[in-house]
């Protein structure tokens, strides 16, 4: 009799403690959000551990005013430039530590691994990292926003430009991976609309080191425009050895379709000088975002903001308001949320979320400066023209089920 009555007393005590357990677990209620970027690898200066800073200078920002009195965690992982590595991580963090959203996700073939993922479990995604336009056409989803820029964006404006300048017959190097097949593709589909041909293309493999052969190759079709549909450090070494092989000068151009102004500054002026892109972020804009990248480079070796970090901030800093507003961790119901309020921050201009996800915003046509233009550190861009929010993406494509 007693043992029973010892054994009630011990089982009624475990149910008091899982009980107690679980209001506890309630009551924690803290919201993580995943970096999940290159930390290691080709893309690593643009996104890296430099996400990981703004995207806890959001946070800071966020728990200043709409976020006061909430738990706020970052967690942060390198995807290894891998689809396998990179959704096996974010699977990892939806469903044992409960993160709620994942941002930068650089890598275009991550980033499709993961907004896959997304749409069979739940959770956000916000990619500022990634450039294919599958993200927020074929492949779109709720609960998946494109943040920052993508092949469209990046090959509007310089391609673009430049054809209209008479610069009418293109040749392309490209990553070879749906990134590069992307801005390939993007860029080449606006050479045509304006009337110029492509006369060929060769694809190197990603973190390439030897450049020389596709480099000739692309000289000796005598195009006018050599384009560099490739990012990261495989747009750096290609541009050095583009220069010590005298490729694109004379009566060819050598035009880069994605840099960052991490790319520029290992460039140096005298290697980068005269190279026309397009940017979503620079940190000379004006008094804002001069504030913000004094903070971020205070936090991040003495470095300026990519637009890539930048997006990070941009995105983390909505989701979270999204989040406040929003009182719950349903994704679905933050997922709507994000949608419904306004983006004002210091990093975007005209800024609005699409039902595809695809978030526009004004881009810039910028021009490296030469050395003697350039006046102090990071001082490396002159603004050439503004391309309006409307036009500097892709219209809304049919094939996103999301586009009515």
């Amino acid at each position: 009799m007693q043992k029973n009555i010892r054994a009630s007393l011990v089982m009624a005590a475990l149910s008091l403690s899982c009980i107690s357990v679980a209001v506890q677990a309630q009551n924690s209620d803290t919201v993580k959000i995943g970096v999940l970027t290159d930390m290691s690898g080709p893309y690593s200066a643009m996104g890296g551990q430099g996400s990981v800073v703004a995207a806890r200078l959001a946070i800071e920002d966020c728990l200043k005013a709409e976020c006061k009195g909430m738990k706020i965690e970052v967690l942060s992982a390198d995807n290894q430039n891998k689809p396998d590595v990179g959704v096996t991580r974010a699977r990892e963090w939806l469903d044992r530590d409960k993160v709620e959203a994942i941002a930068d996700l650089t890598n275009s073939s991550v980033a499709l691994a993961v907004q896959k993922l997304i749409k069979e479990k739940g959770g956000i995604a916000m990619y500022s990292g990634p450039a294919t336009g599958a993200l927020t056409t074929t492949e779109c989803a709720s609960n998946g926003f494109h943040w920052m820029f993508d092949t469209y964006s990046q090959a509007a404006g310089a391609a673009a430009a430049l054809t209209k300048l008479g610069n009418k017959s293109w040749y392309f190097v490209t990553v070879d991976y749906a990134f590069g097949h992307s801005l390939e593709k993007d860029a080449s589909d606006v050479v045509k609309s304006l009337g110029g041909t492509v006369v060929g293309s060769v694809r190197h493999p990603l973190n390439a080191s030897d450049f020389s052969s596709f480099l000739l190759q692309a000289q000796a079709s005598k195009a006018q425009v050599i384009g560099l549909a490739d990012g990261g450090s495989d747009v750096v070494n290609a541009i050095k050895q583009a220069r010590s092989f005298s490729v694109g000068d004379k009566n060819q151009r050598l035009v880069a379709l994605l840099v960052f102004l991490s790319d520029v500054h290992a460039l140096g002026l005298d290697a980068a000088q005269g190279l026309v892109y397009t940017d979503g972020f620079y940190w000379d804009y004006d008094n804002d975002t001069r504030a913000f990248s004094k903070r971020f480079e205070a936090q991040f070796k003495n470095n300026k903001p990519t637009m890539v970090q930048a997006g990070v901030y941009s995105s983390v800093y909505h989701f979270l308001k999204a989040r406040a507003a929003a009182k719950t961790s349903d994704w679905k119901v933050v997922s709507q949320k994000m949608r419904e309020i306004p983006i004002h921050d210091v990093v975007m201009r005209n800024a609005s979320i699409r039902p595809d996800g695809r978030v526009i915003h004004d881009m810039y046509l910028y021009q490296v400066k030469s050395p003697a233009e350039s006046k102090a550190p990071w001082d490396y861009l002159k603004l050439l023209s503004t391309i309006p929010a409307q036009q500097a993406f892709r219209p809304m494509d049919a094939a996103c089920p999301l586009v009515k």
